[in-house]
């Protein structure tokens, strides 16, 4: 499994595809586990530094196939979410988290407002700054974010396989929610097994929400997408699912 441990030297943002054609921009904030030296592991056990806690296993592998078939930018953090969660604005908490699930993570515990500050600035500014250049840089700009979960989440299974998650712009999620079944038998589900309430939504309220872009959140059951073989294939779903969405929506729109 590829945990992704290499970044830009800018501020750890990963960026590909830079020229591509699409109106879609892929994003993956939780693509790595990658832990700078400087931070000691955090305090974390070894088996727990690839655990979900750390990252979304598979998340990364998809957002490439999804971008590769549709020719579409991507934007993808290069650090773990343990470090900085790029998908939390600096005034979260959880934006450098204590514990997840049943994993504690020692070294966030006791953070000052200096240290918490100086992660943003060396994490999130820059993830945050590139983003919204290649989405300005993105004609008619498509967010649409990345992530993966645990079938199983303190004790209770998940029965929900895709979840299509939005906040207050619900025009690209209706659209593939209503389309679901003509692209996958999975379980879809509505803001599953996480909402807005949860704080999952701020890079569509920031990026997209803000400027009337087009959004959606895609979360993926991860022992959906643990090889290469499911990875492709939940790439190749993906991509056409959107791509007849975002049709779907273009004549709609084109016919009012």
């Amino acid at each position: 499994m590829n945990h992704v441990q290499h970044a830009s030297s800018d501020g750890h943002v990963i960026v590909e595809n830079a020229r591509g054609q699409s109106c879609i921009v892929i994003v993956c904030e939780h693509a790595s586990s990658y832990i700078p030296e400087i931070y000691k592991n955090l305090g974390m056990r070894d088996a727990d530094l690839l655990s979900h806690a750390a990252w979304d296993p598979g998340a990364i592998d998809v957002a490439r196939g999804i971008s590769s078939r549709l020719d579409a930018r991507l934007v993808a953090s290069g650090v773990s979410r343990l470090v900085y969660d790029c998908n939390r604005p600096p005034s979260a908490m959880d934006a450098m988290p204590t514990q997840s699930e049943t994993i504690k993570i020692p070294r966030n515990a006791d953070l000052t407002a200096d240290q918490r500050r100086e992660r943003a600035d060396l994490y999130y500014t820059p993830f945050r700054d590139q983003l919204a250049k290649t989405i300005a840089a993105t004609a008619q700009p498509v967010i649409v974010t990345i992530h993966s979960f645990t079938p199983v989440y303190n004790g209770q299974a998940r029965s929900v396989e895709i979840g299509i998650v939005h906040d207050t712009d619900t025009r690209l999620a209706d659209i593939m929610l209503k389309l679901a079944p003509d692209h996958t038998r999975a379980n879809v589900l509505r803001n599953a097994p996480y909402g807005p309430e949860h704080g999952v939504t701020h890079t569509l309220r920031e990026h997209a929400i803000k400027a009337g872009h087009l959004t959606v959140m895609i979360e993926i059951r991860n022992d959906l997408i643990q090889t290469v073989e499911q990875q492709n294939k939940m790439a190749d779903t993906l991509s056409k699912w959107l791509t007849e969405s975002l049709q779907k929506l273009t004549s709609t729109k084109e016919a009012q």
